[in-house]
């Protein structure tokens, strides 16, 4: 079966108002030109950036079954312009789920050696505050979007980072980029970002602490102290202090290249 093999040494590139661009190729165990011929048009592609293939030369047999090749790529004719098909945007809002030790008011307190000075503490069970899992909003979407050329070195940095400027709608930090997949069909790039988003929260309290603020990504906890409960006679825990913590690095989602 014929292999098509580009070579870097040989390549010819013009930029400005006339571009054009000519790439060699080697073309192994090809016993003809009908084969060299089905096994260049399977193999190069459509596209160079935004130049066409307009042709494809046999410029030389080195043996017999080694041939030489040129694909020469101008700008494309209008009927030849290429057609990106529109992004996919797919979403959920089933949110996600979070360790919290806090609650937003206790509603009750039954039983003799109940406390109302745990600020809000839950499962405390005379040593530690257990806390509890709940589902907090998370919106997740991704974006499908069709490409001639791809910024993989972006994609894989922006991994993992938070939004440093807005971005589709949610303020800084609120964003955060779980990664890129992609495929690529003919001379089209297939990548589909995925997002999580988180909203930023001012003017939290927790316990007898106020004015607590966090972004979206940030992890907030809070550090417990020792305390006695007169009224009824118990030793409690209660908040001391609550710390916002950077866990995530900002980035530039721009580079992603899918603005608008």
């Amino acid at each position: 079966m014929a292999t098509v093999l580009e070579l870097f040494k040989g390549r010819s590139e013009a930029f400005g108002a006339r571009s054009w661009a000519e790439i060699p190729y080697v073309v192994f165990d090809a016993a003809n030109e009908a084969a060299v011929k089905a096994a260049a048009e399977a193999e190069i592609e459509e596209w160079y950036g935004d130049l066409y293939l307009k042709s494809i030369e046999i410029q030389e047999r080195i043996n017999a079954t080694t041939w030489r090749l040129v694909a020469r790529y101008e700008p494309p004719d209008p009927s030849e312009k290429q057609t990106l098909p529109d992004p996919v945007v797919a979403f959920d809002s089933t949110g996600g789920t979070q360790h919290i030790t806090q609650s937003l008011q206790t509603v009750g307190i039954y039983g003799p050696a109940g406390s109302n000075n745990l600020g809000g503490a839950i499962g405390y069970d005379g040593e530690r505050v257990a806390g509890c899992d709940i589902v907090v909003p998370v919106w997740n979407w991704s974006e499908t979007h069709y490409k001639t050329s791809i910024n993989q070195s972006a994609y894989y940095a922006l991994t993992g980072k938070v939004n440093s400027g807005s971005f589709r709608g949610f303020s800084t930090g609120e964003v955060l980029f779980l990664g890129a997949t992609g495929q690529k069909r003919g001379g089209i790039w297939e990548v589909t970002f995925k997002f999580a988003a988180s909203p930023n929260k001012s003017g939290i309290t927790i316990g007898g602490i106020t004015n607590i603020s966090k972004k979206g990504w940030e992890y907030l906890w809070v550090q417990y102290g020792d305390a006695v409960d007169t009224n009824v006679k118990v030793r409690i825990k209660k908040p001391v202090a609550v710390y916002v913590e950077k866990v995530y690095e900002s980035g530039d989602f721009s580079q992603l290249g899918i603005s608008g």
